[in-house]
């Protein structure tokens, strides 16, 4: 009869589940990026927004974003904010809002979003400029 050393069976038992373990991505692994980052202010004023995995620089799609906020912190104007609606996408990846650029200068937006398949919350936030 066979005997294998103990410390032979634990380095075997090592190798398999290292070979089983399957790598998930992190929320890190994905980043929001403005499409453009000057838009024209105005009550109609649309952003376009891209969420990348940076692992592959592939757009994901059908991300739920489910936390948006809109404020003019770069001014030193945090407590300035405008709603944000949701508008359909044209192109994989890029999701679009609706918002009211009151004034011309620097804004923060905020997102907050679930990507299928991930655990972690995706959050981003983006500065931009409402120009005339």
């Amino acid at each position: 009869m066979n005997h294998f050393p103990p410390n032979r069976i634990f380095a075997s038992l090592a190798i398999v589940l290292a070979s089983t373990t399957t790598s998930y991505a992190a929320a890190a692994d994905y980043e929001f990026q403005l499409v453009q980052s000057e838009v024209a202010q105005g009550p109609e004023a649309t952003i376009a927004v891209r969420l990348v995995d940076k692992r592959t620089e592939k757009p994901v799609s059908d991300a739920v974003i489910f936390t948006t906020r809109m404020d003019m912190a770069p001014e030193g104007m945090e407590a300035m904010t405008s709603p944000v609606e949701a508008l359909p996408s044209t192109e994989p990846g890029v999701y679009r809002f609706k918002t009211n650029l009151s004034m011309e200068g620097g804004w923060r937006f905020k997102l907050a979003a679930k990507v299928q398949g991930e655990v972690d919350t995706v959050q981003g936030e983006l500065t931009l400029q409402a120009t005339p």
